[in-house]
């Protein structure tokens, strides 16, 4: 199988690709990524020399190029992560959200559609659901109502997706994760600042009561459940991929701050960011019953794993709080971003 993987040096996106590659040792892997500030080269490091993996600096926007990719490579599927997914930044910037997941992912979509690639399948996320209330789970079939710039724009590329699915008979599906968290995630999410904080002794920035509630999902689980999306899932199918831990902020920031054994006094409540959802909580029963998975990692033994991962990657957090990572591109390839 030949995979071309889009927002390859992410965080998520990263992890899918180292496990893409252990677990399918013929694999062809081309992996394209704009190298925006989130894109990190050091997430592959481990994958220097392998010539099953190839890396190409490319923004999927540029609508052109990623035709003469597509085209060229003729993949088997292409798999995009690419994306604008900050909510905080959307907040300050929207129109950057739009041209990336947007038109970004209408530009992979005409250039599969021209190439007749076999599979599209689009990483989406559970923030286009909205908010819920104090009970139920957002099902595949829930309404999606997006309450922040960058949630608009993941909805508004799902239904792109969907649409090329329908109207040009494609082999599309789409994933909606709940929280994401693990090795190699950039240390502006909630948990690898507040890990990263805690070990250096700083305030660790809580919004509002921290009382809103998020379904968390170690990252290898999601990469295993798109592995089966890939292989085994429906053509036009939504699937919904959670962690079943559901967490209050503050229940994490404090199991963190346990964890590294830091004093509760770091934590400062801080105003609530504007459309702040309350709760989110995934029904993944459709990817259980129809492809069998479930979450391997429990919340427990995935915050142990994430905080040995940090302990032991100092020097890659701290490359990257002081903006001395995005030097490696210029390392690898004698090129500045």
């Amino acid at each position: 199988m030949k995979l071309l993987v889009t927002g390859g040096a992410g965080f998520i996106g990263s992890n899918f690709v180292l496990h893409m590659l252990r677990t399918y040792p013929e694999l062809d892997l081309v992996n394209v990524d704009k190298l925006t500030y989130a894109g990190n080269l050091e997430n592959l490091k481990s994958l220097e020399g392998d010539k099953r993996h190839r890396f190409i600096k490319l923004d999927i926007g540029d609508s052109a190029a990623i035709e003469r990719l597509v085209g060229a490579e003729l993949p088997d599927a292409v798999v995009n992560f690419a994306a604008e997914s900050h909510v905080d930044r959307s907040i300050e910037g929207p129109e950057v959200f739009l041209r990336t997941n947007v038109l970004g992912t209408l530009s992979l979509l005409e250039a599969c559609r021209k190439a007749g690639t076999p599979v599209f399948l689009q990483i989406g996320t559970d923030e286009v659901y909205g908010s819920l209330g104090e009970a139920g789970s957002f099902t595949e079939q829930s309404p999606l109502q997006p309450n922040s710039p960058y949630a608009a724009s993941k909805a508004g590329a799902d239904h792109l997706v969907r649409a090329y699915g329908k109207t040009y008979g494609m082999d599309v599906r789409i994933t909606r994760c709940s929280n994401n968290y693990g090795p190699f995630q950039f240390p502006e999410k909630l948990i690898p600042l507040m890990l990263t904080n805690a070990l250096e002794g700083r305030p660790l920035p809580v919004y509002g009561d921290g009382l809103n509630v998020r379904d968390w999902i170690f990252v290898t689980d999601h990469c295993r459940a798109l592995d089966l999306v890939l292989q085994k899932g429906k053509p036009g199918e939504i699937y919904n991929i959670g962690g079943v831990a559901e967490k209050t902020n503050l229940e994490v920031v404090k199991t963190i701050l346990a964890a590294v054994e830091a004093d509760q006094s770091l934590i400062r409540f801080v105003e609530d960011r504007p459309g702040h959802d309350r709760r989110y909580a995934i029904d993944s029963s459709r990817l259980r019953g129809e492809l069998g998975w479930v979450p391997e990692v429990d919340f427990g033994q995935g915050i142990a794993l994430t905080v040995r991962w940090y302990r032991e990657h100092e020097s890659w957090w701290r490359r990257i709080k002081s903006g001395e990572y995005r030097q490696y591109y210029e390392k690898m390839y004698g090129k500045r971003l």
